[in-house]
């Protein structure tokens, strides 16, 4: 025993045994630190990797909804504006808008049918 109460012993070595097992030993301990000294490198190595690609999709996702907040405050607008056009042309201009979405159908209609 240490002074500092470790109860570590260190192997005894008697004169008739060589130390092979011991060296044995320690060679299998360097192989399996350096084995472990690796594979805390590649782990390292994915974590960079998984770090920079969450930052990637995030910039994407960030990108994603502004557009999509441009987007849909320019079809409120635009809604906004067909309400109102609605609202001050009286049934003649909105008569004229259903007819030309009829119309708009039918040619595309015509055009997918061709295909």
């Amino acid at each position: 025993m240490r002074r500092n109460n470790y109860p570590y012993q260190p192997l005894n070595q008697t004169p008739g045994h060589s130390a092979q097992p011991h060296d044995a030993l320690e060679e299998e301990n360097e192989r399996a630190a350096e084995d472990l000294k690796h594979k805390i490198g590649a782990l390292k190595s994915l974590t960079i990797d998984i770090g920079n690609e969450v930052r990637y999709q995030d910039k994407l996702l960030r990108g994603i909804d502004d557009d999509m907040d441009r987007t849909g405050g320019f079809l409120g607008n635009t809604m906004a504006r067909v309400v109102r056009l609605g609202k001050n042309s009286g049934s003649r201009h909105m008569c004229y808008m259903f007819l030309f979405v009829l119309f708009v159908f039918f040619i595309l209609y015509i055009v997918l049918k061709i295909k």
